[in-house]
C-alpha cells in the first residue's frame, strides 16, 4: 500500500471538537501535511484566481516587468524567473511568481492588463485568511492553549499570497527542478491548485511521497516558525516540486500558496507545554521578524 498524506474534513471540528483536534494533531505530528476538505471555499473562487494568474503570466516579459516589486524582500508584485532558490540549493527554482499582501503594511501592485486579477486575488486572499485562522484555532487547542492564542499575533504579520507559474520545461537535461527540496518559513501554508503532478513530501521513513489530487481539498502544511514554537511537536516537513515526466513537462503548472506569518515581534521560543526533561528546547530564542530576515537572505529574496 502506497503512502499518502492524511485527509481531514475541517467541518468535523464543528461537530466534535475534541475528536477532531486529536485526529488533527496526530496527522500533523506524523506528516506536517494534510489535505483539508470541508473548508467552504467555492471552486469558482479558486478557479478564477488560477485563471487570472495564468493570464498574467502569459503576458510578455516586458509587460510583466512593469510590475516588479522592491528587491528588498520582493513582498509585492512580480518576481521574475531565476530569482528564488531553496536554502542550500546550488540552482535557482524554475518558476516566476507574483506576491499579494496586506495593503496596510505595504501597497499592493496590480497589473492593468488582466482586469479581474485584483478582484480575484483579493477574494481568495480573504477566504484563505479565514481558513488559516480557523486551522490555527485547532492548532491552539491541540497544544493546550487558548483557542484564540494566535489571533492577536497575526495582525501585523506579512502573510503573503503567491501566485506561481512553473513554465514548460523544454530541456530534459535541466539540472534544477521546479522547486527544490525545502521547508516553508512561516507558521502554516495553505495551497490551492495542487492537482497537477509534481508536488512531493518527504515521509518520516525518508521516502518522497507524491501528493495526488484530493478532490475539493486545500493542502495545509506546517512551516518552520510553528515547528520552532512547538519544539518539533508539529514538524515542518521537507517538500519539493519535481519536473514531470514526458509531455507533462512541456505544460505550465500553476499554484497559489498562502504563507501565514505572525507579527514580527512574536516570539518563537519553545512553548512550555512542548518541553520536558526528555525533549529540551532545540531552538535558540528568536522573534518571527528576526527569523524571517535570516531566511529571506538564505533563499535570495533579501540582499
Amino acid at each position: 500500500m502506497s503512502l499518502q498524506i492524511p485527509q481531514l474534513d475541517i467541518s468535523d471540528f464543528d461537530i466534535n471538537q475534541t475528536d477532531f483536534v486529536q485526529r488533527f494533531g496526530a496527522a500533523y505530528h506524523e506528516w506536517g501535511f494534510a489535505g483539508i476538505t470541508g473548508h467552504g471555499i467555492p471552486d469558482d473562487v479558486i478557479d478564477q484566481a488560477l485563471d487570472a494568474a495564468a493570464r498574467f503570466f502569459s503576458l510578455p516579459s516586458t509587460t510583466k516587468s512593469r510590475y516588479l516589486g522592491s528587491s528588498d524582500g520582493f513582498n509585492r508584485g512580480y518576481v521574475p524567473f531565476g530569482t528564488e532558490k531553496a536554502k542550500d540549493s546550488v540552482f535557482v527554482d524554475l518558476k516566476e511568481f507574483f506576491h499579494v499582501g496586506k495593503p496596510w503594511l505595504e501597497e499592493n501592485i496590480w497589473p492593468q492588463e488582466v482586469t479581474e486579477f485584483q478582484s480575484s486575488m483579493e477574494v481568495i486572499y480573504a477566504k484563505l485568511d479565514q481558513l488559516a485562522r480557523r486551522i490555527l484555532r485547532v492548532v491552539s487547542l491541540y497544544l493546550g492553549l487558548n483557542e484564540d492564542y494566535f489571533e492577536n499575533k497575526l495582525a501585523n504579520g506579512e502573510t503573503l499570497l503567491r501566485a506561481i507559474h512553473y513554465p514548460p520545461i523544454n530541456d530534459p537535461t535541466a539540472p534544477n527542478v521546479r522547486a527544490a527540496a525545502h521547508e516553508d518559513i512561516n507558521l502554516i501554508t495553505l495551497l490551492v491548485g495542487s492537482e497537477q503532478a509534481g508536488l512531493e513530501v518527504m515521509s518520516r521513513q525518508g521516502q518522497w511521497v507524491p501528493i495526488g489530487s484530493i478532490e475539493g481539498s486545500i493542502i495545509c502544511n506546517v512551516g518552520d516558525m510553528l515547528q520552532r514554537l512547538t519544539n518539533t511537536k508539529l514538524p515542518s516537513t521537507t517538500h519539493r516540486v519535481v519536473n514531470p515526466m514526458g509531455d507533462l513537462a512541456k505544460t505550465s503548472r500553476y499554484s497559489i500558496p498562502f504563507f501565514v506569518h505572525p507579527s514580527p515581534d512574536m516570539r518563537l521560543d519553545c512553548l512550555s507545554g512542548c518541553v520536558d526533561d526528555e525533549n529540551r528546547c532545540a531552538y535558540s530564542p528568536m522573534t518571527a521578524g528576526e527569523y524571517l530576515e535570516q531566511r529571506l537572505r538564505e533563499i535570495g529574496l533579501r540582499k
